[in-house]
C-alpha cells in the first residue's frame, strides 16, 4: 500500500519531497492544495481528503501545527476516528505537547491502530537537503516499522522508547536551540551597535570554536537582515512554551528558556511571528531603541575588592 503523508507546510513539504524522490508511494493531502502541486509533479497521489489518504495508505505521517490540526484530520471525538485509525500506523512528526502525544496514543490504540512519535529537528534548510534528525518513541514493532520510512528525509534516527520520550528529547534539543540563536542575536546586535563591522563578526564566529551549523546559517541571515523564513518566530514561541509547560511540570527551573519566551513574545506581538526566528532580534532592537535594557550588573556598584582597600599604615 501507499504511504499517506498529511501536512505539506514548511517542513513537511520538504519531506514528502524526499520521500517521494525515493520511491516512496505516496497519497499526500493538505488543507491549501496548491502545496500538493510539487508532490504530484514528484509523482505522489494526491487525496481529495484526510479519510482518502488512510483508505489508501497503512502508514500515513502527520506533520501539522497543532494537536488540534492533528485531532480535526484523525477526526478524532468523532466515529470517523476509529475507522481512520484501526489496522494503520500514525506518525507524528510535529511537536505537540507531550501529554497529549501520551493521551492520543491511547486513543489510537484502543481504536485498534498503532502510534509512533516522530518529531524532528532541523528548520526547512536541513528538511530540503534531508538532513533532519528524527527521535522515534512508541512499541518497538511500530518504531522499527517506521524507522526505515524516514531516511530518505532524515540523516540519523534515534529511538527515546515509549511516548512521551521522542518528544521530551525534541523539547530537549530545541531549548538549546532557542537560547543559543537568541544570544547570537544579541551578540549580533551588541557589535552593530557599536558600530563593528558585522560581517567581520561573522568571520570571526565562523573561525573560532563557537561555530556551528546553526550559526553558519543564522549569522549570514543577521548580516543581510533577511528574514525569510526558515523557522518561524511563531513557532519558535509554541516550542518555547511547550518546553516552558513541561518544565514546569516538572518542578524544573528554565531561567534562560524564560527569558527567550518573554522576547519571542514581543516579536511577535509586534508582527514578526512569521518571520524567520533571527527576527527576535526585532524585540532586542526595539529595548534598546526605547532606551529600557533591563539592570544588570553594570548597574550596581562593583564589588569590594583589593583596589578598595585602604592602603597599609606607613
Amino acid at each position: 500500500m501507499d504511504v499517506g503523508f498529511i501536512g505539506l507546510g514548511v517542513m513537511g513539504q520538504p519531506m514528502a519531497l524526499n520521500l517521494a524522490r525515493a520511491g516512496t508511494p505516496l497519497v499526500v493531502w493538505n488543507r491549501t492544495p496548491d502545496a500538493c502541486e510539487p508532490l504530484r509533479a514528484a509523482g505522489a497521489a494526491v487525496a481529495a481528503s484526510p479519510a482518502e489518504v488512510f483508505a489508501r495508505a497503512r502508514t500515513v505521517l502527520l506533520m501539522l501545527a497543532d494537536g488540534a490540526a492533528a485531532d480535526a484530520v484523525l477526526g478524532r471525538g468523532t466515529p470517523a476516528f476509529a475507522a481512520n485509525v484501526a489496522g494503520h500506523v500514525v506518525v507524528s512528526t510535529g511537536t505537540a505537547p507531550p501529554g497529549y502525544s501520551r493521551a492520543l496514543e491511547a486513543d489510537i490504540r484502543a481504536a485498534g491502530g498503532s502510534y509512533v512519535e516522530a518529531p524532528v529537528s532541523g528548520s526547512r534548510g536541513p528538511a530540503e537537503a534531508g538532513q533532519l534528525v528524527a527521535m522515534l518513541a512508541g512499541e518497538p514493532a511500530a518504531v522499527e516499522e517506521v524507522r526505515p520510512l524516514l531516511a530518505p528525509a532524515c540523516r540519523e534516527s534515534f529511538v527515546c522508547g515509549p511516548v512521551p520520550g521522542a518528544l521530551l528529547m525534541k523539547l530537549s534539543v530545541n531549548l538549546f536551540l532557542i537560547t543559543m540563536v537568541t544570544g547570537l542575536t544579541e551578540a549580533f546586535h551588541f557589535a552593530d551597535r557599536h558600530g563593528l563591522d558585522t560581517r567581520q563578526f561573522a568571520a570571526v564566529l565562523a573561525a573560532g570554536p563557537m561555530a556551528s551549523s546553526v550559526s553558519t546559517a543564522k549569522a549570514p541571515k543577521l548580516t543581510e537582515r533577511d528574514f525569510t523564513v526558515q523557522a518561524a518566530a511563531r513557532d519558535v514561541l509554541y516550542n518555547n512554551r511547550l518546553i516552558a509547560e513541561a518544565a514546569r511540570a516538572s518542578g524544573l527551573a528554565s531561567p534562560l528558556l524564560d527569558v527567550c519566551h518573554t522576547l519571542f513574545g514581543e516579536a511577535v506581538a509586534q508582527g514578526h511571528g512569521g518571520s524567520d526566528m533571527v527576527a527576535v532580534l526585532r524585540a532586542i532592537e526595539a529595548r534598546t531603541d526605547a532606551g529600557r535594557p533591563p539592570a544588570g550588573p553594570a548597574d550596581a556598584p562593583p564589588p569590594a575588592g583589593p583596589a578598595d582597600a585602604p592602603p597599609p599604615a606607613p
